[in-house]
């Protein structure tokens, strides 16, 4: 692929913001409503950043490591970035939608890149019902919360969370308890990427509990739905020779 213009956008970081103006320098550049493609220094929690900020703008998105763990990001090089650019490959990712109802009767709709996460806000545990497609899986759950993830973000807290890294192809999303009380040898399940979950938060008002979309929470829900949104695309650029698929594979072979 070929583009005719580039924007450079970077975390706040001392090392993003030099990598910002070392690329500057060296390259043409233009702000992002007149790119074609958007370069981005930082690190994973950037990236994510980015790609919410500028999904309106339909644009591939080619990250470049300025923060730590950089699993979203391609290494960091100045030199022949248009060349690495015109050989990246391109990986579309569909994005989670979250729809959360609060005890005050307010509804939010957020997206999440990585993982829905539902977190108890309290001492007390969270007790949570959990339907898939419409038909009870769990009456009651007993936890300090769970998560849906994306296989793009089962390396992120999921795996953190002791929850299995997928594959991009597998066409399929983890559900992951957050230390599970009860029923105490659950690990949680694989849901294909079309099932529509639901969460309802039982005993609420005792046993609060959050809900959180990448960077959107929603304080006291009481309903949960998550679904993944095939209409919403995020473009991401990787060097063909560090592309997301292979790292997602080899995370499964580290000591």
């Amino acid at each position: 692929m070929s583009f005719s213009s580039i924007a450079f956008v970077a975390a706040a970081s001392v090392r993003a913001q030099a990598a910002l103006s070392d690329l500057c320098r060296l390259y043409p550049h233009v702000t992002p409503d007149r790119a074609s493609v958007i370069v981005a220094l930082g690190g994973d929690g950037f990236m994510l950043e980015t790609l919410h900020r500028f999904r309106a703008l339909h644009l591939p998105i080619y990250g470049m490591n300025r923060g730590s763990i950089g699993f979203l990001m391609n290494r960091y090089r100045t030199a022949d970035l248009p060349a690495r650019l015109d050989r990246a490959e391109s990986v579309v990712l569909h994005p989670l939608r979250m729809r959360a109802r609060a005890a005050d009767g307010s509804e939010t709709d957020a997206l999440a890149i990585n993982e829905v996460s539902l977190l108890r806000q309290s001492r007390q545990a969270a007790k949570l019902k959990i339907q898939v497609d419409g038909k009870i899986r769990l009456n009651q759950l007993i936890c300090d919360g769970i998560l849906i993830s994306t296989p793009a973000g089962s390396t992120a807290y999921n795996l953190s969370a002791h929850g299995p890294i997928l594959p991009l192809g597998a066409g399929i999303n983890a559900l992951t308890p957050i230390s599970a009380f009860r029923p105490r040898r659950w690990r949680g399940a694989l849901l294909p990427q079309a099932a529509h979950v639901r969460f309802e938060i039982l005993e609420a008002g005792k046993r609060p509990v959050s809900a959180v979309a990448d960077f959107t929470e929603v304080r006291d829900v009481i309903e949960v739905e998550v679904h993944q949104d095939r209409e919403t695309g995020l473009e991401l650029l990787f060097d063909p020779e560090h592309n997301l698929e292979e790292r997602i594979i080899a995370e499964q072979f580290l000591p």
